[in-house]
């Protein structure tokens, strides 16, 4: 039983910690997110700012050099891209930290629900040795009942005999009495 008990505390320290580290990774994920999302918003105001641009030339046919505009896009990639790049790995990484812990945290419960077993058995053992013990004590209860009923009976036996015995030797000891009464009184002589 303490050593279930121990099982338990250390898995529910795991399974502490596992849903921390769960609670972390989720946090960067979100910091992540949060930052691609400030990528995106910039990426569609420069789009905005491309479109105003483009807008803004066809309207007044401004001479824009093909090659400013490969430098500002290659500049602009080159900022932003690393970042993008990093935080892409970020998330794959986190995702895959998230699956391990989801399939650590799986066997984690499922180690928990079989030392839940292994006390509900532990339980029903412990149960069924008490009522052995009490079928024990009643079958012990039993042979001594038994027992004395069987001294009883005999006692019994023995003193319905020895009072038959004495009743029967009152009942001698009477005749033989009356007998000898008989031979004591007088018999009056015959007359010849």
């Amino acid at each position: 039983n303490n050593c279930l008990f121990y099982c338990l505390v250390n898995l529910t320290g795991l399974q502490q910690q596992k849903v921390l580290q769960q609670q972390e990774v989720l946090q960067q994920q979100q910091e992540v997110l949060q930052q691609q999302e400030e990528v995106l918003q910039q990426q569609e105001e420069v789009l905005l700012q491309q479109e105003v641009l483009q807008s803004s030339t066809s309207e007044e046919t401004l001479c824009v050099d093909q090659k400013s505009v490969d430098k500002l896009t290659e500049g602009f990639l080159s900022h932003y891209l690393p970042d993008l790049q990093t935080s892409k790995r970020a998330l794959q990484e986190l995702t895959q930290n998230q699956l391990i812990l989801l399939d650590t945290l799986d066997q984690e419960v499922t180690k928990f629900r079989e030392c839940n077993g292994v006390l509900d058995l532990g339980s029903l053992f412990t149960e069924a040795k008490v009522y052995h013990n009490k079928l024990v004590n009643i079958r012990k209860e039993m042979i001594l009942l038994h027992e004395k009923t069987t001294k009883l009976k005999r006692r019994a036996l023995k003193l319905q005999q020895q009072k038959q015995k004495e009743a029967l030797e009152k009942e001698q000891q009477r005749e033989k009495e009356l007998e000898r009464e008989r031979q004591l009184t007088a018999k009056p002589a015959k007359r010849s």
